[in-house]
């Protein structure tokens, strides 16, 4: 069974799986799960072609990482074979503690646990399963690792797990500006004092990346039409876990009853928990929606439809805070046309903010290596008057509420 195959990626062409512990996590039903993870949750009501897996996402990532290691031990990093399949490990299972969709379930039915809390609970089953075999990418997926450029190629603002997801978002939602040169950016890629470093003739590469995330942030993963309909599917959970705690049977698979019955926190989250999470894909999620959308109770039942037949709120987005008398209005207004309580109301017509910050300057800058040695972040060695402007955040306002 344990061939060292070749997968074939419509981004990069051919991904050889680099050795047989890649390939028998790769193998795992943990990580065959991901199969039914979408990468970008319900951006395909904007972008019919973003219908990418996390599979994809993290097999893309392997063959980067895969990059990165041969073009800093072409500089002289030293690197060992023990650390090279630590990062192989580390970034193939990034990922792999992702709820339905991608990010629903964090903000619904799990009480505050994030995807990150839940891989870690994930690579250390898999760490006793493997005999220990997965304990040094463990340190360096937590950030513990004594040699800090490696943590960084996981998790940074420069990092593979972007380098992979910028280019391979823009490609199956086809929004161009999204496109970055992943393979240039990795090739100028380099190691001082142990941390990463981009030489001075990447900078416009470095450029193009921060402002391409600018772009995919407000033009794809916070598209108005997308972030209503992430709301609607969590407010969909949140709705279903009320009427179950209400003591309403609703029909659902196995896997899903148990996170609408049981107050889940991180504290909570046992091997058995963990067991029922790997059930539970967007297929469960999808299944549910199309059973509930006939329920007797009007908020689940509409809430289905709406994203069931693509029927959405409408959305305004504004510069400023969301005034509470405009609420009240269409709250009102909804209330009074379906004899329906203000608490049901409240599913229907809500508001919140969103916030972009392409770079930021006091986490992890991205450094630029020039050839007299001296080291400098991009913001100050850019001469591109706009990665001042990215460097400061933005936030924008909005309010949805039936057409």
């Amino acid at each position: 069974m344990n061939k060292l195959k070749i997968l074939n990626d419509p981004i990069y062409g051919f991904i050889t799986i680099p050795n047989s512990l890649i390939f028998d996590l790769i193998q795992h039903k943990y990580f065959q799960r991901l199969r039914r993870i979408t990468q970008m949750g319900m951006s395909h009501l904007v972008y019919p072609g973003a219908h990418h897996t996390r599979f994809h996402h993290a097999i893309g990532c392997v063959y980067l990482m895969q990059k990165a290691v041969n073009v800093l031990r072409y500089k002289g990093v030293t690197i060992s074979k023990a650390e090279e399949e630590a990062l192989y490990i580390a970034i193939l299972l990034h990922d792999i503690g992702h709820g339905p969709f991608s990010h629903a379930m964090e903000h619904s039915i799990v009480n505050g646990i994030s995807h990150e809390q839940i891989s870690l609970l994930f690579m250390e089953r898999l760490n006793e399963e493997f005999n220990g075999s997965l304990t040094l990418a463990i340190n360096i997926f937590k950030g513990e690792y004594e040699r800090s450029f490696m943590c960084e190629l996981i998790s940074s603002q420069l990092d593979i797990d972007r380098a992979d997801y910028l280019k391979r978002d823009s490609f199956y939602t086809g929004v161009a500006e999204g496109n970055v040169n992943s393979e240039r950016l990795i090739t100028m890629l380099n190691v001082v004092d142990d941390n990463l470093v981009v030489e001075e003739k990447g900078i416009y590469s470095v450029e193009k990346f921060i402002i391409a995330r600018r772009f995919m942030y407000w033009q794809v993963y916070l598209h108005k039409t997308g972030l209503v309909a992430e709301q609607l599917l969590m407010l969909v959970l949140s709705r279903a876990k009320a009427l179950t705690d209400a003591g309403i049977n609703l029909q659902a698979s196995n896997a899903l009853k148990y996170f609408l019955k049981n107050n889940i926190a991180i504290e909570t989250f046992t091997n058995e928990t963990l067991d029922i999470f790997y059930e539970l894909d967007d297929y469960d999620i999808v299944a549910a929606m199309k059973q509930w959308k006939n329920h007797d109770d009007f908020v689940l039942s509409n809430l289905c439809q709406m994203i069931i037949n693509r029927t959405l709120l409408k959305i305004k987005i504004k510069n400023k805070p969301i005034k509470s008398k405009d609420l009240d209005k269409h709250i009102e207004k909804l209330r009074v046309r379906h004899n329906i309580s203000e608490s049901e109301a409240k599913y229907f017509v809500f508001s919140g903010e969103i916030y972009n910050q392409a770079y930021q300057t006091k986490k992890q800058n991205i450094n630029i290596l020039y050839k007299s040695g001296k080291i400098q972040d991009i913001v100050k060695a850019s001469d591109h008057l706009n990665l001042k402007a990215l460097s400061k955040p933005v936030t924008k306002y909005y309010i949805c509420y039936p057409k």
